[in-house]
């Protein structure tokens, strides 16, 4: 579910907020609003988006127990909505400044570094790019948005290793750019967000344009990217095996918690 709220500013701009309780998974109804979110936001002339979710919680990434319950079919159409929001973000004329409002993980993380800024919450949460804890292995596409946030040697660690950093951690090596404590930090967004409208317009859409080239030309279009290798390499037997043993786990969690758990 994506909710899209208008903001009270003196630019057209909104809040873009995902909000598909318990833990915000993502799935392919959220993915597509996203991506038509964008489409729409340029066609009706948005000066600028915020992408936000709720407080405790920007999203824990892929929805995955329903994931592997589909079909071939429908894994690659997930897939595929994943590479051509992607396409959409990196390709955007229109800034973004991401509030991330608490856990932020896999694809969650992903969407957030396509931001032009980003924001995090302080608290008990973590922001990260886990999949190799799951049997998963990123694209070097997806590994180019946190190569250019922390660095190629930062960038190996945390994606090699799986590792997911608390709000202090992510400031210092550059994988957000500010803090905020959690009532504030949808203000300090749109403050931000202002003060990148209010430069004058040609010069900073051109010099965002130049500055971010090297992520256009990879996300030319969705078709160019290596979706089908990547479905295939999600389906192999080691990797789902991988994977169920994550979905265990979230399963326990619920459990333990009285939470629901996500599911067809």
């Amino acid at each position: 579910m994506l909710d899209i709220l208008p903001l009270q500013s003196s630019y057209h701009i909104a809040e873009l907020r995902i909000a598909k309780p318990p833990a915000h998974f993502m799935d392919l109804e959220t993915l597509r609003a996203l991506r038509h979110a964008y489409e729409q936001a340029e066609a009706e002339g948005w000066q600028g988006l915020i992408l936000s979710g709720v407080p405790g919680f920007f999203s824990s990434g892929i929805d995955l127990i329903p994931l592997l319950q589909s079909d071939v079919a429908a894994v690659h159409d997930y897939w595929h909505a994943v590479f051509d929001l992607a396409c959409a973000m990196a390709r955007s004329p229109i800034p973004t400044i991401a509030a991330i409002t608490g856990h932020c993980l896999a694809s969650g993380t992903l969407l957030a570094l396509f931001a032009d800024y980003r924001l995090m919450a302080q608290g008990n949460w973590g922001i990260g790019l886990n999949e190799v804890r799951a049997g998963v292995a990123l694209p070097d596409c997806f590994q180019l948005p946190l190569r250019r946030a922390v660095g190629v040697r930062q960038a190996e660690q945390m994606l090699v290793f799986g590792r997911i950093l608390t709000p202090q951690q992510a400031l210092n090596i550059g994988l957000v750019d500010e803090l905020a404590e959690p009532e504030a930090l949808l203000d300090l967004a749109v403050q931000r967000l202002e003060a990148l409208l209010a430069l004058p317009a040609h010069s900073m859409r051109s010099t965002r344009a130049i500055s971010r080239q090297d992520l256009s030309n990879v996300f030319t279009e969705v078709d160019a990217l290596p979706v089908e290798d990547f479905v295939q390499a999600f389906l192999d037997a080691q990797t789902q095996t991988a994977l169920r043993r994550v979905a265990d786990e979230i399963v326990r969690k619920a459990t333990r918690t009285g939470r629901a758990v996500n599911g067809p």
